[in-house]
């Protein structure tokens, strides 16, 4: 899964790595170390500009809520359960189905942390028992330093509480793709700790390489087939994991130092 992740990289960067025409400077958000469900984060979409005689898409960085809001939702409270997709089943599912088939997006993020599972938590986990254990979190990022270009999906919705011309009476909300985590050894792995994202978790956010990022914004391609053939893991070794601290834990905390790497576990955590 994903359920927290790292994005400290400026607009003006993004910019040049996704080949953006068109972002807000108003827009702009603060490095955050400790990105969590329900707050604004950068993600990258074509589309044609509002209002613009030109209908053709257009590259663009916006921010938008993670938590996905179906557009038939009577409510926005399930966004911050659906912040997750899994790229299995996505295809069908009614709160996923019609923004994969028009509304794809890259969520750009310097990696994402994940807690490390021992066996018999896992176990606890599956079976839908509450976990005790004090876990390890780690950082997961691309070994080579890129932008981890986490496939997403976002979608509109209304509020109809709000009259046409508020500010707040359209939300435009995000969910990160998830697949089976790697089971091959990483690119850089701890010396303490897993070799492999599947030692740490069964699920990973779904990287795109770069020779997939236009087949992915592109708004007309809407075969339900071809864009599941894009859905297909990234190429194994490209990624390393590292400890960090259990600071990570609290939502409250959110500073580089996060992202520190430790010599090893933290004293009492798992692995």
């Amino acid at each position: 899964m994903c359920g927290r992740y790292a994005a400290s990289r400026r607009p003006e960067d993004l910019a040049g790595v996704f080949e953006i025409e068109k972002w807000e400077p108003e827009e702009t958000l603060e490095p955050d170390y400790n990105v969590a469900p329900t707050k604004e984060v950068y993600a990258v979409l074509d589309r044609p500009l509002k209002d613009a005689d030109d209908r053709r898409p257009v590259r663009q960085l916006r921010t938008l809520k993670w938590g996905l809001v179906p557009s038939w939702s009577k409510t926005p409270e399930g966004g911050a359960r659906m912040i997750n997709a899994r790229a299995e089943t996505v295809h069908e599912k009614p709160s996923y189905r019609r923004a994969f088939a028009a509304r794809r997006c890259i969520l750009p993020a310097d990696g994402y942390y994940e807690w490390v599972t021992a066996k018999d938590e896992r176990e606890l986990e599956v079976e839908g028992k509450k976990k005790r254990a004090r876990k390890q979190p780690y950082f997961v990022l691309p070994a080579d330093g890129s932008v981890f270009a986490m496939a997403g999906l976002y979608e509109f919705w209304r509020d109809r509480t709000l009259p046409d011309d508020h500010p707040r009476a359209w939300w435009v909300t995000c969910s990160v793709i998830t697949t089976e985590a790697e089971a091959s050894p990483l690119a850089v792995a701890p010396a303490d700790g897993p070799h492999a994202l599947a030692d740490i978790h069964p699920r990973m956010p779904l990287m795109l390489t770069p020779d997939r990022w236009d087949a992915w914004l592109d708004p007309a391609r809407t075969d339900v087939d071809d864009l599941r053939s894009l859905l297909e893991p990234p190429p194994a070794g490209l990624m390393r994991a590292y400890p960090v601290s259990t600071a990570v834990s609290n939502v409250r905390n959110n500073a580089p130092e996060l992202l520190k790497e430790l010599e090893g576990p933290e004293e009492g955590t798992l692995f």
